[in-house]
């Protein structure tokens, strides 16, 4: 099966085309190499794929007739992200928590005393 259609079928991609772009600018590798969208992947492979800061790794398993539903992806890949990116995302979830939503609008007072109180 295309690596392109594998990972929208499992749902790491929403569109297929977006799978396609992904592997045209080099962020899904297979043995620390950039893959072409066409390459075939094999049972047993293990697949990095460069989403931002973190890379996630799946090891294919089995593949798929058509796009699975949620629950089923796991009969078709495990998810083998090493402990070290798992901590990055952590670490950048925690940092992300303190800022405001784009789109709320000016702090209030009350908000404007808290983020002091937090930063002295």
């Amino acid at each position: 099966m295309r690596i392109d259609k594998y990972l929208w079928a499992v749902r790491v991609f929403k569109t297929r085309s977006l799978a396609t772009k992904e592997c045209k600018q080099g962020r899904i590798t297979i043995d620390d190499a950039a893959v072409k969208a066409s390459r075939e992947v094999k049972e047993g492979e293990v697949v990095d794929v460069r989403k931002g800061p973190i890379t996630h790794s799946y090891k294919v398993i089995d593949f798929p007739k058509s796009r699975v539903g949620a629950k089923l992806v796991e009969d078709f890949m495990k998810e083998v992200t090493s402990e070290e990116q798992i901590d990055k995302m952590e670490k950048i979830r925690l940092a992300q928590k303190g800022q405001r939503r784009r789109g709320s609008g000016r702090p209030t007072k009350k908000d404007r005393r808290d983020i002091n109180n937090f930063l002295k």
